[in-house]
């Protein structure tokens, strides 16, 4: 059986100030740091197989965190990149709605329907994040998988694994720090645990939506 845990990265400004992120290069905050810190704690004992990561700085000391605690070097994976957010990234989610009412607002209702302007669809980043997990599933059968992601590709494969579509991107929350657990067992796929953050329950934060 093999097992992938999904990660978010921990907290950067952006995240907390509600700007949309994108593939710009923001590094965590001092909160994130510690999210981070915990996370690798919390995963200390797991025997892991191999670590990947997004290219994205915020991802990498995420995963540098959890790495720390292993025998094992952080893989760099152009696939597990964050969605590219065009002409949105580096504005707030005010400003978006500001400017482009319309498009922000089938983003909320249909993001399945959606191409951010200047930048990606949800069906983009699964059509880059999906056949690379395939791949490490094969690669690494019987073993432990960590992915360190973002909000939107972590979201976009859980509805795959699961058999949905990306109409219900919304229908469930990923915090930053959060894990994910999916097991595979022949061509049977598993969600085992969703957005467990249990290991930062002594770290003051304020619950985020979900941005």
């Amino acid at each position: 059986m093999t097992e992938i845990i999904l990660v978010r990265h921990g907290e950067t400004d952006f995240n907390a100030s509600g700007i949309f992120r994108g593939r710009a290069d923001v590094s965590l905050n001092e909160t994130g740091k510690r999210q981070a810190a915990l996370l690798g704690e919390y995963l200390s004992t797991e025997k892991l197989s191999v670590i990947y990561s997004s290219p994205l700085i915020r991802a990498v000391k995420t995963a540098e965190a959890i790495a720390g605690h292993h025998r094992l070097g952080v893989n760099i994976v152009d696939s597990l990149n964050d969605i590219d957010c065009g002409e949105w990234q580096g504005l707030s989610l005010n400003e978006v709605q500001a400017r482009d009412e319309e498009t922000y607002r089938d983003w909320l209702d249909t993001p399945e329907q959606v191409r951010i302007p200047g930048g990606e669809s949800l069906q983009e980043v699964q059509d880059r994040v999906l056949p690379f997990v395939q791949d490490a599933v094969l690669k690494y059968k019987g073993g432990i998988i960590v992915l360190v992601s973002h909000r939107v590709v972590n979201k976009v494969l859980i509805c795959t694994l699961l058999g949905l579509n990306n109409s219900f991107f919304w229908n469930f929350q990923m915090d930053t720090g959060g894990i994910s657990r999916f097991q595979f067992n022949g061509n049977t796929v598993v969600l085992t645990g969703h957005n467990d953050i249990s290991f930062m329950k002594n770290l003051k934060r304020t619950r985020m939506q979900d941005f």
